[in-house]
C-alpha cells in the first residue's frame, strides 16, 4: 500500500506595481526552474497566520502583514514523489493575501538549506501568460486574489488670490501619497462623524499652517486607482472629492503635518497651470473651471 501524507501549509499573494512577490525552488525540489508563493508547512500547533508570516521572512527576508481571511486550496497527487519514496500525497494550502512597506528592501533568501533559493518581484503579465514557470498554486490564488475595496470621502479647499499674480493655493503630495511630486487642493479626507467644513479646516491648518474659512461647495469630482495603498497593501480605491470655495488668513503656507501624505505647500500662478507646466491632478483642473 502507498504512503499516504498530509501536508498543511499556509502562503501569501502580495502583489505590488504590477509584479508578485515568488520564491524559486531548489533543486532538491524542482530540477528545473519553478517559482512558488512564498510560505511553506504548519509547525504542528502553530496558527496559519502565524505560519506565514515567519515563512514569508525566512524565504523573503521581508516583514509581512495579512489579511484577516484567507482561501484554500486542495492538491491531491495519488502518485507521486517525496524525499525519494513514491506516496500519495494530499496539500491543503491556506493563501492569505499579504502586503509589505512601501520602502521594504530587496527580497532575499535568509534560510539556510531550505526548499527555495531565490526570492524576487516577476511581473504578474509574465506569470499569466506563462513566460515565468511557477507552481500551479499560484495563478489559481492569483485568479482568486481580489484587491481591497477602499472608498474615501475627501473635502478639498479653493483658495485663489489676485495679488500679487494671480494664483492658486496647492499641495505637493508626498512619498506617502499616490501620484507623488504631483500637486493637489489642500484637504483630506473627512474622518466619521466628521462635518466637512469642519475637516477642510482642519486639513487646510495642518498641510498650510493657515487658518481657513470654508464657503459653498464649487463642485465634486471623483477618481479611481488601482494600486498599493501607503501600507503597500494592494487596492481598488475610489476617492470622492467635495471642492469648496475658501478663504486663508495671511501668512505663507507651510506644511505643520509631520510624515503626511504633503511635503510642501505653495500660492501656484494659474498660468503655470493653465499651460502645463506645472503637474497637478484634475481635481484641479475641475476646480479651475468650476472655480
Amino acid at each position: 500500500m502507498v504512503t499516504q501524507v498530509q501536508r498543511v501549509a499556509a502562503y501569501a499573494v502580495i502583489v505590488r506595481d504590477g509584479q508578485i512577490l515568488l520564491s524559486r525552488l531548489a533543486p532538491r525540489v524542482s530540477r528545473t526552474e519553478l517559482w512558488t508563493l512564498p510560505g511553506g508547512g504548519l509547525d504542528h500547533g502553530e496558527d496559519p497566520r502565524d505560519a506565514v508570516v515567519r515563512e514569508v521572512h525566512e524565504e523573503t527576508g521581508l516583514d509581512v502583514t495579512i489579511g484577516d481571511t484567507a482561501r484554500t486550496f486542495s492538491l491531491h497527487l495519488p502518485d507521486t514523489w517525496r524525499r525519494g519514496r513514491r506516496v500519495d500525497a494530499h496539500s491543503l494550502r491556506i493563501v492569505y493575501e499579504g502586503w509589505v512597506a512601501l520602502d521594504a528592501p530587496e527580497p532575499r533568501v535568509l534560510e539556510v538549506d531550505g526548499s527555495t533559493i531565490e526570492a524576487a518581484w516577476r511581473p504578474l503579465a509574465g506569470v499569466l501568460d506563462g513566460t515565468i514557470p511557477t507552481v500551479s498554486l499560484v495563478k489559481e490564488a492569483l485568479a482568486a486574489h481580489r484587491p481591497r475595496r477602499v472608498q474615501r470621502v475627501a473635502a478639498y479647499a479653493w483658495v485663489r488670490r489676485a495679488e500679487p499674480e494671480d494664483a492658486v493655493l496647492l499641495t505637493r503630495i508626498s512619498a506617502r501619497g499616490h501620484h507623488v511630486g504631483s500637486w493637489t487642493l489642500p484637504g483630506g479626507g473627512i474622518d466619521h462623524g466628521e462635518r466637512p467644513q469642519v475637516a477642510l479646516a482642519r486639513e487646510v491648518a495642518e498641510e498650510c499652517g493657515l487658518d481657513c474659512t470654508v464657503g459653498d461647495v464649487l463642485a465634486v469630482d471623483d477618481v479611481t486607482i488601482r494600486g498599493n495603498g501607503p501600507t503597500g497593501r494592494d487596492e481598488d480605491f475610489h476617492g470622492v472629492h467635495l471642492v469648496f470655495a475658501a478663504e486663508v488668513a495671511d501668512g505663507e503656507p507651510h506644511v505643520v503635518e509631520v510624515d503626511g501624505t504633503t511635503d510642501a505647500a505653495a500660492w501656484v500662478p494659474v498660468a503655470d497651470i493653465e499651460a502645463g507646466r506645472v503637474d497637478v491632478l484634475d481635481v484641479v483642473r475641475t476646480a479651475l473651471v468650476a472655480g
